[in-house]
């Protein structure tokens, strides 16, 4: 009789994500597609950010286990701040070099269990001191980005090439990116703030500390990396995916996307939401299929007053059916009596809100969005077109790709962070969405949809990479 073969091991999977909402929860959905393959995770948090894990340890409990560590004391943050959610954006630089404590407690985990080893550590992009650690373990080094391709090549050229502004030149200042296929092009305005602030950050030891901590962070993600992921697919970002980039130090970008779950009943994805879903979807029903404009900013932009009220006006001029949503940070920012003037029409909803559901309610005809990337794909899962409005990070990247590319998107406003549109103007954009004018945009969009459905079902392009790539990992015990 023949010996049984032994059975093969399961690898050990260890992820690390970034403490911000938009980073988070995109990393935790790829995470819940390789348990669902058969992976073993690990997943690095802190107290304060234990509950975001909550649904995958219930979808995944013999599978998914948290690595639950302080949060780095000491660090340039306010004592109990765990998470951007509701920062302004100033805060990234910060926790990224705060985040970079966690190598330590992390390695000294991994070392006390050495009859389970990590086969490969998926950590953020803006966790770049991950990569080096992965290899001190002995494991595979991934990084996961939760931008496009396009929105993840320009900060890492910028920090590869060192580019900077001219003292005698303004914010229209362009700076272009030849090595990227279209030798895309950006006036300084737009470029990350991110950045700027590596740039012009003072000279004293602390500044001098985070400075080099975040540009590092960038150039291990390309220099000690295995591979790297995205969360994108082929029909929104071929032209990207096609050839390895420069920028990217080459590598293969596996792209998975959209790795979101199609519905989220609950309307929790991410935090408690402000307003149930079926209560928002009942207000929805009262209004014609397409007619509803839905209006989120993410968790982190912050409103200033003067643009907060140049959007209310444009939305009470254009009179649009409309949903607004205010993240916390922004609560104070809605004019006085504007939500009394314009009840019978819109609604304004106060924090975190069911965004999935609401997106795939069939009065809502448009999303005016910050283009950020998490809101990016929830539109194009939902076939819903855009209203770009950037104002930092890559979405000035992303609303590009939307508009000028794949033509899902019309320019709602061309400014940046903080400042403000001309209300007139932006009422006419509305106007002309939701009439007739937008109708080729709406019919491109529920073609975008189809093919991003078709990316993550068998046989689809996401689907073969998320495959191929659980095949290479278990290749590595």
């Amino acid at each position: 009789m023949e010996k049984a073969a032994a059975p093969t091991p399961t690898p050990h999977v260890l992820v690390i994500p970034f403490t911000a909402q938009g980073h988070t929860l995109p990393l935790l959905d790829f995470a819940a597609l390789l348990a669902a393959r058969g992976l073993r995770l690990t997943v690095v948090t802190t107290p304060a950010n234990l509950p975001l894990l909550s649904p995958l340890l219930a979808a995944h409990p013999a599978a998914v286990r948290p690595l639950t560590l302080p949060f780095p004391s000491g660090t340039l943050l306010p004592p109990g701040l765990e998470n951007t959610k509701g920062c302004a954006p100033q805060y990234f630089p910060v926790f990224l070099h705060a985040l970079a404590s966690l190598r330590d407690p992390i390695l000294a985990w991994a070392r006390s269990q050495p009859d389970d080893p990590v086969a490969a550590v998926i950590a953020d992009f803006f966790c770049g001191w991950a990569q080096p650690l992965a290899r001190e373990l002995g494991a595979a080094g991934i990084v996961f980005t939760p931008s496009g391709v396009l929105g993840t090549a320009i900060p890492h050229s910028l920090f590869r090439r060192l580019v900077s502004r001219p003292p005698d030149c303004g914010d229209e200042f362009t700076v272009s990116f030849p090595a990227i296929p279209g030798e895309p092009a950006f006036q300084w305005r737009e470029i990350s703030m991110m950045y700027k602030w590596f740039l012009e950050a003072g000279d004293d030891e602390q500044a001098t500390t985070v400075r080099e901590s975040v540009r590092q962070n960038f150039l291990w993600n390309v220099q000690e990396s295995w591979v790297i992921v995205s969360n994108t697919f082929r029909a929104l970002e071929g032209r990207y995916l096609e050839t390895p980039l420069e920028d990217m130090g080459f590598k293969r970008i596996w792209a998975v996307g959209p790795v979101a779950p199609e519905t989220d009943p609950a309307g929790t994805r991410g935090g408690e939401a402000a307003v149930a879903a079926a209560n928002l979807g009942a207000w929805l029903d009262a209004f014609p299929e397409g007619s509803v404009v839905y209006v989120c900013f993410g968790s982190q932009a912050v409103l200033t007053p003067a643009v907060a009220a140049a959007l209310a006006e444009a939305l009470e001029r254009s009179a649009v059916p409309f949903v607004w949503v205010v993240s916390a940070g922004n609560s104070g920012v809605v004019p006085e009596g504007f939500e009394a003037r314009v009840s019978e029409r819109g609604l304004v909803v106060r924090g975190w809100a069911p965004q999935v559901a609401a997106l795939r309610h069939a009065a809502v005809g448009w999303f005016m969005t910050h283009c950020g990337w998490n809101s990016v794909l929830e539109a194009a899962a939902a076939g819903v077109p855009m209203l770009a409005w950037p104002m930092t990070a890559d979405q000035f990247a992303n609303a590009r790709l939307l508009v000028d590319e794949v033509r899902v998107a019309v320019r709602a406003c061309a400014g940046s962070f903080g400042v403000a549109p001309d209300a007139g103007e932006l009422a006419a954009v509305l106007r002309d969405a939701v009439g007739t004018k937008g109708h080729g945009v709406r019919a491109r969009a529920k073609e975008l949809a189809a093919e991003a459905a078709r990316a993550v079902k068998e046989g689809g392009s996401s689907y073969a990479d998320l495959e191929a790539l659980v095949h290479e990992i278990r290749k590595l015990c």
